[in-house]
């Protein structure tokens, strides 16, 4: 017999920068038992949106520079991070080969889009001619409150490649991570990064738990005011789109997108559509 027992861990979810567990006591087994994460319920996303509504006026009123210096701060943490973070996809069962190339380009879409806090607005604004004496000027604004459905695979650089524009452009966010055993685990090791990043509670909120139970509420959250997704099924963004039909939310699907192609993926125009463009007049006197 052995001394002692091992102590299995159970990953919490991440809402209001503090570490709940679910408040239906339910629990996945991951990692062939060997740890277990909590299964969200619609009340636990009901309580991380309300977390992220909280959040929303510090966090969009910060400053650019600032919000850039706690994303660059999010990727030093990620750097501290990185073989536990490999030691977790490794034992996805996919080969070790590819898994630190994971990691790593995680760590620089951070600081790629930690760069963008505070230049994307001069690429997707615009300064617009007019007749008369004004000026006239188009700005991208932080739409609110964003639902991010994480795809399986990539477990990390998927979860971070959908939520970074978001939280780059003044959003708050409600992540529900992959369903397999490998991107439960990484959003709730990211959840740990999170924690020590500088990022303000409520900011960034992690559930893992079932897309069969939670997608629908997604879709029909008034609170919500755009999902971004990718990897779905064809029957999940069919109920996306459906909700936004009903409360006029913006809503992005991927249906196949190359996370590692980092022309695509860090490209300012994945910010566009958790944006809202804001025209202002202002006379020019004579």
């Amino acid at each position: 017999m052995p001394d002692r027992l091992d102590v299995t861990k159970t990953y919490k979810l991440f809402i209001d920068g503090k570490f709940p567990r679910s408040e239906s006591g339910r629990t996945i087994a991951v990692a062939k038992g060997e740890a277990h994460v909590c299964r969200a319920s619609r009340k636990d996303l009901r309580d991380a949106v309300t977390a992220a509504r909280k959040a929303l006026p510090g966090w969009k009123n910060a400053s650019a520079y600032l919000r850039g210096q706690i994303l660059y701060r999010m990727a030093e943490m990620l750097e501290g991070k990185r073989e536990e973070f490999a030691a977790l996809l490794a034992g996805s069962g996919r080969k070790s080969k590819g898994t630190p190339d994971q990691v790593a380009a995680a760590i620089d879409r951070v600081i790629g889009f930690a760069g963008w806090a505070d230049k994307y607005a001069q690429v997707l604004g615009c300064n617009n001619p007019v007749v008369g004496p004004f000026y006239n000027f188009t700005t991208p604004e932080a739409t609110g409150v964003v639902g991010v459905i994480a795809p399986d695979e990539p477990a990390l650089l998927g979860l971070l490649s959908l939520a970074l524009p978001a939280i780059c452009a003044g959003n708050t966010v409600v992540v529900l991570a992959g369903e397999t055993d490998a991107a439960m685990l990484c959003s709730a090791v990211l959840a740990e990064v999170i924690a020590t990043s500088d990022v303000p509670g409520g900011t960034m909120n992690i559930l893992t738990g079932q897309r069969e139970e939670l997608i629908p509420i997604f879709a029909g959250h008034r609170d919500i005011d755009a999902i971004v997704a990718a990897g779905l099924s064809d029957d999940h963004a069919r109920l996306l789109r459906e909700g936004a039909a009903e409360n006029v939310k913006r809503v992005s699907i991927d249906a196949k997108p190359n996370f590692y192609d980092d022309q695509a993926m860090l490209s300012p125009w994945r910010i566009e559509p958790v944006v809202e463009m804001k025209t202002i007049w202002h006379p020019s006197g004579t």
